[in-house]
């Protein structure tokens, strides 16, 4: 409801403080990336033990930035302005869209849509209600070390790996939450159940696998393929076998994610209920 501020974010002050821990403890090697993570995610799973619930879930949740995003995305490319839907899709992305042809915008945008439904949606509610405030944290921690330093490159090749390895393992449950929810809610469940099954595998991540591929099937429309990141080219593997994206498709994709946002509060309020309840019912035994 209150989506992100533009200044002073939570999550943009744990950036800074990364950052400056990270002129300490960086080496090219992987035990100091283990160490980094494991003193961020610690210290941030302790501050959830002083903060209330609803100020953790704020502070980790983004689907309504991401949608207000992919909106105007999908009003630039309805509106024909190519140069500035390429700009606007740079802020969800980090692919060279400076080539990109309209459908190529709206893969962007989608896949962006459907990876961060899981990211900054589903992900942190099953952890929130597995774990409270501490786990609404503790995985926004590790989701935004991953981004800093998990990606491939010369300097993180080593020191990243372990905030790429525990991203990929909290964002497990997520990430097929999200898919099923796809699956249930979107126009063609065969469909996203043949392309989950058939192409998420192919994906190069384990979790953006499944949910763009379940998008992809549920919508009726061909993902993934060759991505460019700093000159480099990156097969993704082609994620369904429908048509290329429009931006009507775009439009679509975000009602899908709101519907799985919704879905995914409901199912991991009744979880936590029933953990709770299963919780004092082992105290009373005991």
């Amino acid at each position: 409801m209150l989506a992100d501020p533009q200044r002073w974010h939570p999550v943009a002050g744990f950036g800074r403080a990364a950052s400056a821990l990270e002129r300490h403890t960086y080496a090219d090697s992987r035990s100091p990336g283990v160490v980094h993570v494991a003193l961020l995610v610690a210290a941030s799973a302790a501050l959830g033990t002083r903060v209330p619930v609803a100020l953790a879930t704020w502070a980790v949740l983004g689907g309504t930035t991401l949608d207000r995003e992919a909106a105007e995305v999908e009003r630039l490319l309805a509106a024909g302005d190519l140069e500035a839907a390429r700009t606007q899709v740079a802020r969800l992305v980090g692919r060279d869209t400076s080539v990109l042809d309209a459908h190529g915008v709206a893969r962007a945008a989608l896949e962006s849509v459907a990876e961060n439904t899981s990211d900054a949606v589903v992900a942190p509610l099953v952890w929130g209600a597995l774990l409270s405030a501490p786990g609404l944290l503790a995985y926004r921690a590790a989701n935004t070390l991953d981004a800093m330093v998990g990606h491939r490159s010369p300097r993180y090749a080593r020191f990243g790996w372990a905030a790429a390895r525990l991203d990929d393992v909290l964002n497990l449950p997520g990430a097929r939450l999200t898919a099923a929810l796809a699956v249930a809610l979107g126009p063609d469940p065969r469909g996203a159940v043949r392309a989950w099954r058939r192409d998420a595998r192919h994906h190069p991540s384990p979790n953006a696998g499944p949910v763009e591929a379940a998008f992809a099937g549920a919508l009726g429309v061909r993902l993934g393929g060759i991505n460019v990141y700093a000159g480099r080219a990156e097969d993704r593997h082609e994620l369904g076998d429908g048509r290329a994206p429009t931006h009507e498709d775009l439009a679509r994709a975000r009602r899908l994610a709101s519907r799985i946002g919704w879905a995914s509060v409901l199912v991991c309020a009744l979880g936590s209920r029933g953990a709770s309840a299963a919780t004092r019912a082992l105290r009373r035994r005991h």
